[in-house]
């Protein structure tokens, strides 16, 4: 292993009372418990009841919720789950799927979590390598997935469906309602069960089981216990970002560590939360929800930053001219409130102008109150991070893996500098290796591997420094940026350095209507590029260049959409360098997705899956 080396050392914030982390809960159930008994009639969370005339939203507080998660921790203790037994979550992101995790919690079993999404051979090695004893399942599908690996999951006594239509229930299949029955005439029979169990988990007792993508082998199950949680919701809150008259509005994948985060940090700090998974809703559900603030991955500022560019295009005249100004005052006033200054003389006029014209309409479409947003799991392109800070809607980038917990390192409203992942939270140190990986230790790093001790020796070494395969450099004020994934940079046959992931967020910027590129190149001698594009952006251009009611396979393979593409590269390409620039480039007739196993539910590229999948027509842009 390299010996790290510190290039600076990380800043300390004033502001922050480092105490606080003295005072960080003992476990994920004593800190909801606390929650609870702190302010038990404070909103919870927000779910939506789905309406063909139109959703409704309902708000349950703290003690309501608490009600219903008693009677599923009650109601796993009689199925017989002891402490940290391993209880799989196989569901998309609901209100339900909190509820069981806080169930877990303070039952002091330990969640295993499983995307929807996951293919069935690989949930079977996920529950069979967690030993799960019970699993919470979304609806049928999920059902019926379990179902057709039976017989390699045999540590599973109980599957519990929250959405039961279509589901056949039988002694192996029951539905959550009738677990919370079960879990009520239990407590009648033994009221303190639950805060004894409570009362009985540690800080190093596990809390979670997240097994991380495989794409090159099987899974690895990162092992987060609950003084990790404990950490992260104190390090978090002492920052002072967040605090309990805000709204969150969570979409992200609950069985990613970002979403698993984003569901712990009201507990610790007591704010509510608006829960929906739908993906298709998220716009139509903030101006309905106004929140303060939301998580997000970095595709979903650029599909908001492209249709919006998009629209003003399309409006033309007075409108687009006006847009474009106040773009162009949003950026001089954004780089200045990055310097810690603000806007001031003819500035400062043109800068309230442009706010009363333009900025409080484009805020208004996210809901009127966001406070800020938090982008994390890929790079986030920092021409369009900084157009939301000019509209008044700062995106506070940060930086962390499962294996950290998710959050490491964050932005801060009071320093801040884009491009950068931020400054490590209070407690967690980071130092750059001499070969440029980054290196972090904390409170935040996992037990781990599951059953896994020689990944967990390759991966944090003897003095407890966690090496995350990641590339950057930590600048003199402290803010640490990241280059590019260790095993994703290439080096082409004339011996050139390419970081992909850089290049590809670039263009994401520059392209309103991509939704993905793969920049390849290794050993070969010259760049090429696959590139998809975005299913709705491109409907409207489509429309402008005499291909409407064509299919999408048609738009994207015409010469037109290969014209259109080869400008935006051409753009990409004058700030390369030479042997980075995109030689040939192939736009795929088809979107990459979820289900095909090409993005991660976090909207992540899977680099190796993708090249594998299009090796062919890689390939052929070398040919000759």
């Amino acid at each position: 292993m390299p010996t790290a080396t510190p290039q600076v050392q990380t800043p300390k914030e004033e502001s922050i009372n480092e105490s606080v982390l003295q005072n960080q809960a003992i476990s994920v159930g004593h800190m909801y418990r606390d929650r609870v008994a702190k302010t038990p009639n404070a909103p919870a969370y927000q779910f939506a009841h789905v309406k063909p005339e139109g959703d409704t939203w309902e708000t349950i507080t703290w003690a309501q919720t608490k009600e219903r998660t008693d009677a599923i921790s009650a109601g796993l203790i009689a199925l017989g789950v002891q402490p940290e037994e391993r209880v799989a979550i196989a569901s998309s992101t609901r209100l339900e799927w909190a509820f069981a995790d806080l169930a877990n919690m303070t039952a002091a079993a330990a969640t295993t979590t499983i995307y929807p999404t996951t293919m069935a051979d690989d949930v079977a090695f996920i529950i069979s390598d967690s030993d799960s004893r019970v699993v919470f399942a979304e609806n049928a599908d999920q059902v019926d997935k379990l179902r057709g690996i039976k017989d390699k999951t045999p540590s599973v006594v109980k599957v519990v469906v929250f959405d039961a239509t279509g589901v056949d229930t039988d002694d192996w299949v029951m539905t959550l309602a009738d677990l919370e029955a079960m879990g009520k005439e239990y407590l009648a029979a033994n009221p303190g069960a639950i805060d004894a169990r409570i009362d009985g988990i540690t800080g190093d007792m596990l809390a979670t089981l997240i097994y991380t993508s495989g794409t090159t082998g099987q899974p690895k199950g990162v092992r987060l216990l609950h003084k990790s949680w404990g950490y992260e919701g104190a390090a978090t809150e002492a920052i002072g970002i967040l605090n309990s008259d805000d709204l969150q509005y969570l979409w992200l994948p609950l069985a990613h560590v970002f979403g698993k985060l984003l569901l712990t940090l009201p507990i610790q700090i007591g704010f509510p939360t608006a829960i929906d998974g739908r993906i298709d809703k998220i716009v139509d559900n903030l101006a309905v929800v106004k929140p303060t603030f939301m998580g997000a991955a970095p595709r979903i500022f650029e599909k908001a930053y492209g249709r919006i560019k998009m629209m003003m295009e399309g409006e033309g005249g007075v409108k687009l001219k006006l847009f474009n100004w106040a773009s162009g005052v949003g950026k001089q006033v954004s780089e200045l409130r990055e310097q810690g200054k603000e806007p001031s003389g003819m500035l400062g006029i043109q800068a309230g102008l442009a706010d009363k014209i333009i900025m409080t309409k484009i805020r208004d479409r996210f809901g009127g109150r966001i406070r800020f947003f938090i982008s994390g799991s890929a790079a986030l392109n920092r021409d369009v991070a900084r157009w939301f800070d000019g509209m008044g809607l700062m995106i506070a980038e940060g930086y962390g893996m499962t294996e950290t917990s998710a959050a490491t390192t964050v932005n801060r409203f009071v320093a801040y500098k884009y491009g950068s992942v931020g400054w490590p939270l209070p407690g967690t140190e980071v130092r750059i290796a001499e070969d440029g990986e980054v290196l972090m230790k904390g409170p935040g790093i996992m037990d781990g591997y599951h059953n896994n001790p020689t990944a967990t020796a390759e991966t944090i070494d003897a003095d407890g420094w966690l090496h995350t395969g990641d590339i950057g450099e930590i600048d003199e004020r402290g803010f640490l940026k990241l280059t590019d994934r260790k095993k994703d940079l290439f080096k082409t046959s004339n011996g050139k350095y390419v970081a992909p992931s850089v290049i590809e967020a670039t263009f994401k910027g520059l392209c309103p209507y991509v939704s993905q590129l793969l920049v390849h190149g290794n050993d070969r001698n010259f760049v090429s590029a696959l590139v998809t594009l975005d299913p709705d952006a491109i409907q409207g251009w489509a429309a402008e260049n005499g291909l409407a009611g064509k299919s999408y396979a048609e738009i994207v393979t015409s010469d037109a959409a290969n014209k259109m593409m080869q400008g935006y590269i051409d753009q990409l390409n004058a700030g390369l360098n030479r042997w980075e620039t995109i030689k040939k480039f192939t736009i795929l007739d088809r979107d990459l997705t979820v289900e095909d196993g090409e993005v991660t539910p976090s909207l992540k590229l899977k680099r190796k899956v993708v090249t594998d999948k299009f090796k062919d027509v890689l390939d052929a842009h070398y040919a000759g």
